[in-house]
């Protein structure tokens, strides 16, 4: 049997009230989601420990059966494997966010969700003013990018910048854990002298004229070091592939082996281009044993705290992801079982990632449905496979011990 996992990141939530007090979940028109709830049977997964961060990062790698104590090594890890760096043994990498900074607070994570061109363009002058034997900053996607300090020293806190909008940056600035504090000196003058780099810079001047936030300061965070991880063949016996629009994911990809595909259009965001990502994901199992695919769209939304266009994004899923992978995978010789599920909630209300346990389903050809038609936070409660812990959605998936 081939196996389909959807991941809607962020797709969870908790009730709001000018949703009448349903999630975002509750509120969209889901009829291909809803028929194939009817079909399947339902749980609660919780993808985060207590004792670590609640990020894509650790969540996904949880959805994949991976003990995240065992293999986490921060995001920006991942990411370099996504981008093609690599790491010598005493690189520490991080995710290195363009933000915007107005009157001396953090207005967004994403400089405005700013384009990869104008990106790179800002990336390359940082390169040029500030790059040199330790230090370099390698693009990536849109606000996403990567900072590399060669022999860095993992002994600081940072702090996601889409947990702190509105909170004055100086606030929450890397803080040494360690004596010396040198790699986090380095950290804050980088930042200081990248805003006096980036505030005048023509990309953001012009974004500027034309009403968008700029991208006017770095934000480096989730530092780490190359972590050793098992292939997912190594692991399942599998062969599989990943489709996302998001660097991060494609890392975790890399490090276990599956194969990467990428969709043109595929923006994370809700203009992505859901049909072609679909019909990536049909052709994968076509040849493939397994397939991750993973739509960023609706936790873009819930860090916005855009409730209706978290909807909005959950019924796009629905009718362009969901209904054509329903109707593909019936068609195919070889039965498939499909799961959906987001990695982690992403409230509007808060506006950044939470702990709470997810709901999934997991539709398999022969198995005895738990008979509930609507797929949502409150229904998943009821279902069979009740709540799971990390690696027991995998095994539960893939019928493993």
């Amino acid at each position: 049997m081939k196996t389909i996992i959807i991941l809607a990141d962020g797709m969870s939530d908790r009730p709001i009230e000018r949703l009448g007090g349903k999630t975002p979940l509750m509120a969209a028109r889901t009829p291909a989601i809803d028929r194939l709830c009817a079909r399947s049977r339902l749980g609660q997964l919780v993808t985060v420990p207590d004792d670590m961060p609640p990020g894509s990062e650790v969540a996904n790698l949880a959805v994949l059966g991976y003990d995240v104590h065992q293999v986490y090594q921060g995001r920006g890890v991942l990411e370099a494997a996504s981008l093609g760096v690599d790491l010598a043994d005493n690189d520490l990498a991080m995710r290195c966010n363009l933000i915007c900074i107005e009157n001396g607070r953090i207005k967004n994570h994403s400089a405005g969700h700013i384009t990869s061109e104008e990106s790179l363009q800002l990336i390359g002058t940082l390169n040029e003013r500030l790059a040199g034997p330790r230090v370099r900053f390698h693009p990536g996607v849109s606000y996403r990018h990567l900072l590399v300090v060669k022999g860095g020293e993992n002994d600081f806190d940072c702090t996601p910048p889409h947990d702190v909008p509105g909170t004055p940056f100086m606030d929450v600035m890397p803080r040494p854990r360690g004596k010396s504090g040198e790699t986090t000196q380095l950290l804050t003058g980088l930042i200081l002298a990248s805003q006096q780099i980036l505030g005048s810079h023509a990309v953001n001047l012009a974004r500027l004229s034309q009403g968008k936030d700029p991208g006017n300061s770095i934000w480096p965070w989730s530092p780490g070091r190359r972590p050793q991880m098992k292939t997912f063949r190594e692991l399942y016996g599998l062969s599989g592939a990943v489709i996302s629009a998001v660097d991060l994911i494609f890392g975790i990809g890399a490090y276990a082996g599956l194969k990467p595909v990428k969709v043109a259009g595929a923006t994370g965001l809700s203009d992505t281009n859901y049909e072609g990502k679909a019909r990536a994901a049909c052709e994968a199992l076509a040849d493939l044993d397994f397939v991750f695919l993973h739509i960023e769209a609706s936790d873009e939304a819930g860090h916005e705290g855009n409730a209706e266009l978290k909807v909005r994004t959950i019924e796009a899923l629905d009718r362009r992801v969901i209904a054509p992978i329903v109707e593909c995978t019936a068609a195919m010789s070889e039965p498939v079982a499909i799961a959906l599920l987001p990695d982690h909630a992403t409230p509007c209300a808060v506006r950044t990632h939470t702990r709470d346990a997810v709901p999934f389903l997991i539709r398999r050809p022969g198995e005895k449905p738990d008979g509930i038609s609507s797929f949502n936070e409150d229904t998943c409660r009821q279902g069979s496979y009740g709540l799971l812990h990390g690696d027991e959605f995998i095994k539960a998936l893939l019928q493993r011990k």
